[in-house]
């Protein structure tokens, strides 16, 4: 086990990453599709901000001792329910920030043991509360992956 208090800074830092990935965009162009089977910049931000609101959940779990498996969720689902190609990319990021500063504020009480606390994901794997963490921000890259592949083709297509 590590014992210490992982740097948060790449996890704060994905907010002003996905800022900067949609600036100068408009509605229409956040809300293009490459395809109708294929996400939108915008439901890439919204399944983005689901993902911050499950990940929440996964670390008050690890950290309350907590027995229960840790939550997963069916993205497209989500995506697709909530029409967020419908809503703001601009409100999306709000949440996705107040959950930022929210966990990171609680992330700053906890002891470096608290960081070495597990659960388990719906894989069957063990994870420490670092593993979510760092497992997160990798996710937030991974779509701003996505964000890039899909400015590309609708720069393509003009």
């Amino acid at each position: 086990m590590s014992s210490t208090i992982p740097d948060l800074s790449a996890y704060l830092y994905t907010h002003q990453q996905l800022q900067e990935a949609i600036q100068g965009l408009n509605d229409g162009q956040l809300s293009w599709k490459p395809a109708s089977d294929k996400w939108s910049v915008t439901e890439v931000l919204s399944h983005l901000a689901d993902h911050n609101i499950v990940v929440s959940f996964r670390i008050r779990a690890i950290i309350s001792g907590a027995s229960a498996q840790l939550p997963a969720f069916d993205q497209d689902p989500w995506v697709s329910s909530a029409k967020a190609n419908e809503g703001l990319a601009s409100d999306i990021l709000v949440l996705f920030h107040s959950l930022l500063v929210y966990n990171h504020a609680l992330f700053e009480r906890l002891s470096a043991e608290d960081w070495d606390k597990t659960g388990v994901n719906f894989k069957g794997q063990t994870l420490t509360l670092r593993d979510v963490v760092q497992s997160f921000v990798a996710h937030v890259q991974n779509h701003l992956g996505q964000i890039a592949r899909i400015k590309q083709a609708l720069e393509a297509r003009v």
